[in-house]
């Protein structure tokens, strides 16, 4: 072979001076690595040449995953490195090494037998092939993270590794996982504010920030900048419908351990997933209290899965509240899902939903929010979604849009706007409600008004 033939790898590339660490960290055999770096800092440039060439030092397969497959795409398939004109994967994977590329799966395999593929958190479960060796979570802090909770034993099995990079999304889980392995020889973690890089000189962020706040107004411009550029994790999510209300809940003590107690009943709210997932909450009342002490989300899985799930815990049920769609018939059964629960056992309980504009359901669940107290452990899943649950900034209209955006985090926010709404004796009065009549093991009083089932003690509530 010549000299002229030889690719070698990294292709064309050099780690800056700061990237270095991170670099020799992965390029010496480590195995978890969690970059919190600023934009525009080169994080993806490091693992898209790092991941070349850990696809030719074994054979395997490897994954590098956004939150979407769309964004995927967009944001690493198809982007354009400015410096060379060339497609970022093209400059980190020559095609010298490349058996077959295939644009439509976003995915190359390399003659030595190894696969590279882009793919996104919001489908993870339903990738086929054979398991990765190696992944890279990209926007860590906006994925899924029931993603790395299924890839993470099989990466332990296999003897694979995983790197996460990020920018600051709030205290969610990046920042969980920021703290619980900081300092850990078995990690390499670090957060990395562009006042340190030195890739801005401190005039270009001065003139970056004064941008924002004219953009975005003054404290939205500022939260932006400081979570963007400064990898603050205390800005909150742009748009976001809950966040300032789940901050206020862990300033007062409200985000806590918070036992169950067996002499209250449990109501479950649920979002109903059709090609997705399918999410429940678990809340306790008790005076102007609402504990929620419990959550649940799955997908894949059939309504008899989530109907074992709840009758496994050891709550005493007292209803559980179901979205509106709940009765519309599927087209290959002629049942709707209501008619399966009913037959699963559940029919005696269920409340459906009334069937509000979106916008009267967030503001039911604003309304609750200042009287919940969460279980710190029990709803992590479901109070993250709920910090990052937002609407997108529409750049050409200079607002918010107005709707939200539909990621991993609608399941667990719909399910609490549900569950707001049913609360709400107000809403349930204009829409009929399934009449309750609890079995054996449900049975409990009910008050009625207007033809509308009350939950007995909820009445008590100064809503």
């Amino acid at each position: 072979m010549s000299a002229e033939s030889v690719i070698r790898l990294p292709h064309n590339w050099t780690p800056r001076d700061y990237q270095k660490p991170f670099w020799s960290f992965l390029e010496h055999g480590g195995k978890r690595a969690l970059a919190i770096w600023h934009r525009r800092s080169g994080k993806d440039e490091v693992l898209l040449h790092r991941m070349a060439c850990a696809t030719q030092e074994r054979v395997g397969t490897y994954w590098y995953m956004l939150p979407e497959a769309s964004q995927a795409r967009k944001a690493i398939w198809e982007a354009i490195n400015p410096h060379t004109g060339k497609r970022r994967i093209d400059d980190a994977f020559p095609h010298g090494l490349r058996a077959t590329t295939r644009e439509q799966d976003m995915m190359i395999r390399f003659k030595n037998g190894s696969t590279f593929q882009v793919v996104g958190s919001d489908n993870f479960n339903s990738l086929v092939g054979a398991p990765p060796i190696g992944i890279v979570f990209s926007e860590w802090a906006l994925a899924n993270p029931s993603a790395w909770a299924y890839l993470r034993p099989i990466l332990l099995e296999n003897g694979g590794w995983a790197a996460f990079n990020t920018t600051p999304r709030g205290r969610n889980h990046a920042w969980r996982m920021f703290r619980a392995h900081e300092g850990d020889e078995d990690w390499f973690t670090e957060v990395l504010s562009a006042d340190r890089s030195g890739v801005f000189s401190p005039e270009a962020l001065h003139t970056e920030a004064a941008e924002y706040r004219a953009e975005y107004g003054e404290a939205e411009g500022k939260a932006r900048f400081d979570q963007e550029y400064l990898c603050s994790f205390e800005a909150g999510v742009p748009g976001a419908y809950y966040a300032d209300f789940i901050r206020r809940a862990e300033e007062e003590g409200r985000i806590t351990r918070v036992p169950w107690d067996p002499q209250i009943e449990v109501v479950t709210a649920w979002d109903l997933g059709y090609s997705d997932s399918t999410a429940i909450w678990f809340a306790q009342v008790t005076g102007r209290e609402i504990r929620l002490i419990d959550y649940y989300e799955n997908a894949g899985q059939g309504l008899d899965h989530y109907v074992k799930a709840i009758r496994e815990r050891p709550y005493l049920y007292h209803s559980h509240i179901l979205p509106h769609d709940v009765e519309v018939h599927e087209l290959g059964t002629g049942k709707s899902r209501l008619e399966t629960l009913q037959a699963l056992g559940l029919g005696a309980a269920i409340k459906v939903c009334p069937n509000l504009p979106l916008d009267d359901g967030i503001q039911a669940a604003r309304a609750i929010l200042p009287r919940i107290v969460f279980d710190t452990k029990r709803t992590e899943k479901g109070l993250d979604a709920l910090r990052l649950y937002h609407r997108d900034w529409d750049p050409v209209a200079r607002a918010f849009k107005q709707k939200p955006r539909h990621d991993w985090t609608s399941h667990a926010a719909d399910a609490f706007r549900y569950l707001a709404i049913g609360l709400d004796e107000r809403a349930g009065r204009s829409h009929r409600q399934t009449e309750l009549s609890y079995d054996e093991r449900n049975r409990r009083d009910l008050d009625s008004l207007d033809g509308t089932v009350l939950i007995k003690g909820y009445d008590e509530l100064d809503w």
